[in-house]
C-alpha cells in the first residue's frame, strides 16, 4: 500500500532513493518442472528478468543464485538471455551466490559483471556429467525380457536395461567433452585475466567462496544487501522480482481440482523427482 501511494505523487516530489531490482535464480536447472518439483529454465525465469531489466531508473540488477546444476542448454539459455537484456538495457549485473553456483549454476553466473559469494558458499564444478541406472540383472530375476525393435543400430544406445557397451561410453565422452570446451571458453571469455591458470579450475573441482576469490571464480566476498549498500548508498533499497499470483496464493490459471488417480500419480512422479534432485544437491554436501 505504501509503495501504490509513493508511486501517486509527483516525481518532483519523492525523495530520491535508488531502486535495484533482484531476480531469484534458485533450484536445479533443467526444462518442465511440476508443483512437487519447480524448475529452473528459462521458460520460467525469462519474464521476470524482462521485467527486472525494465527499471528505467535502476543502474543494476540484482541476480541470487541458488542452484547445483542441471540442463546445459538451459543453463546457457538463461546466461545469453541476460547477457542480451544487459547490453539492450545499459545494466550492470550484479550475481550473488546463496549456497551453491555450480556448474550450470556458475554457467548462469558468469553472465554477471561482478560475482559476489559469501566464503562458505560453493562455487565452481565447471565440467559435464551423466547418470543413470543399470537394471538387465533385475530384468533376469523377475523374469522380464526386453524386448526393443529399431531401424538404426544405435536408437537404443545405453539403454539401461541392456549391458552397457563400450562404444556407447566412448560416444558420450565426446559429447561430454564437447559441452565442457564451450563451457570452459564461456568461463574463459567472461572471466578474462581475473582467472586463475590453475588447470584444476576446469576439472569439475569445486571450492568455497573464499577459495573461489583466490581463483578467480568471483569477484568478492559478501551479501546483496551490504553490497548494495556500499555501492548506492544506505538509502538504497532492493525490490524482489517475483511471479504474479492470483487471488488466493496461485498462479494465473491453475484451479483445477485434479482427480484421485491424477494425484496418486503425481505423487509418485514428484517422489522419484525429489530423489533426482536430492541427488544433485546431495553432491555439494547439502
Amino acid at each position: 500500500m505504501a509503495g501504490l501511494l509513493k508511486r501517486l505523487v509527483p516525481k518532483r516530489f519523492r525523495k530520491a532513493e535508488i531502486v535495484i531490482p533482484v531476480v531469484q535464480l534458485h533450484g536445479a536447472i533443467m526444462s518442465g518442472g511440476s508443483r512437487f518439483r519447480p524448475a529452473l529454465n528459462l521458460a520460467q525465469v525469462g519474464p521476470l528478468l524482462e521485467k527486472a531489466f525494465k527499471y528505467k531508473d535502476s543502474p543494476a540488477v540484482a541476480l541470487s543464485i541458488n542452484s547445483p546444476g542441471g540442463s546445459p542448454v538451459q543453463s546457457r539459455m538463461i546466461y545469453q538471455r541476460i547477457r542480451t537484456l544487459a547490453e539492450e538495457h545499459a545494466k550492470t549485473v550484479l550475481v550473488f551466490v546463496e549456497d551453491v553456483a555450480a556448474s550450470g549454476g556458475y554457467m548462469i553466473a558468469i553472465a554477471g559483471d561482478e560475482i559476489i559469494a559469501d566464503p562458505t558458499s560453493i562455487v565452481g564444478s565447471i565440467g559435464v556429467v551423466s547418470g543413470g541406472f543399470g537394471f538387465p540383472e533385475l530384468l533376469k530375476k523377475i523374469g522380464v525380457e526386453r524386448r526393443v525393435y529399431t531401424a538404426g543400430e544405435n536408437k537404443v544406445m545405453l539403454d539401461p536395461f541392456q549391458p552397457e557397451k563400450a562404444g556407447d561410453i566412448e560416444y558420450l565422452k565426446t559429447l561430454q567433452l564437447d559441452i565442457h570446451e564451450v563451457f570452459i571458453d564461456m568461463v574463459k571469455q567472461r572471466r578474462g585475466i581475473r582467472l586463475s591458470d590453475d588447470p584444476a579450475v576446469f576439472s569439475g573441482l569445486f571450492w568455497t567462496g573464499r577459495k573461489s576469490f583466490e581463483l578467480g571464480l568471483i569477484d568478492g566476498l559478501g551479501s546483496v544487501r551490504e553490497t548494495i549498500r556500499d555501492r548506492y548508498g544506505k538509502s538504497a533499497r532492493l525490490e524482489l522480482v517475483a511471479p504474479a499470483k492470483g487471488l488466493f496464493g496461485r498462479k494465473p490459471g491453475v484451479g483445477a481440482v485434479a482427480q484421485p488417480e491424477q494425484i496418486a500419480a503425481a505423487a509418485a512422479s514428484g517422489l522419484a523427482e525429489t530423489l533426482e534432485d536430492r541427488a544433485l544437491w546431495a553432491r555439494f554436501g547439502l
